[in-house]
């Protein structure tokens, strides 16, 4: 085994290189396919101390344990928060969703029946463009942020001055157009 860990023996001495490799896999297989009926585990009971008996909190404490950090303790960045927000956006997109294939199929009645119906609640135009907006938001902000993650994907606005600025124009650009399609 020995002229095998030691390489430069094993290529000095005048045996052939491959009879030295072999002898020291059988020499290690031997070592560890080898068992013995003389080996004996031993278990020791150990008594529980006055540590194990507290709370997870109560315990870091009195050990003066640092608690690992959360994300009370972060500040918020563009980065970050654009991240969060598509994936909420995403979710509200699939309730959206949800709700569209329930209209669909469970209602005894066809869509004419809904717009009238909507219309003869009577909104006023400030709260039906303020709905509509709410809307259109997640839609718009998705999308660009998804053709946003495409480009990533393509190696394109990597550096991080680009991804802020990126970030930013996906923000306004979701705003100019969910106003544009609330006021439709």
């Amino acid at each position: 085994m020995a002229n095998v860990l030691n390489f430069g023996r094993v290529l000095s001495s005048r045996a052939p290189l491959l009879f030295k490799v072999n002898a020291g896999q059988k020499l290690y297989q031997n070592a560890l396919f080898t068992t013995s009926a003389q080996k004996y585990v031993q278990l020791k009971i150990v008594k529980p101390n006055d540590l194990e008996k507290l709370s997870y909190e109560e315990k870091n404490s009195l050990l003066k344990r640092e608690q690992s950090p959360h994300l009370t303790i972060y500040k918020p960045q563009l980065t970050s928060m654009l991240s969060i927000s598509h994936r909420i956006s995403g979710l509200i997109l699939s309730g959206f969703a949800t709700a569209l294939w329930f209209g669909a199929v469970l209602p005894p009645n066809d869509i004419s029946y809904w717009v009238t119906a909507a219309e003869g609640v009577q909104l006023s135009a400030a709260t039906l463009a303020f709905i509509k907006f709410y809307v259109a938001l997640p839609v718009t902000f998705h999308t660009l942020n998804g053709v946003r993650h495409l480009l990533w994907d393509n190696g394109k606005f990597l550096q991080l001055t680009q991804v802020y600025k990126t970030g930013w124009t996906v923000v306004g650009l979701a705003v100019i157009a969910a106003l544009a399609l609330a006021a439709v």
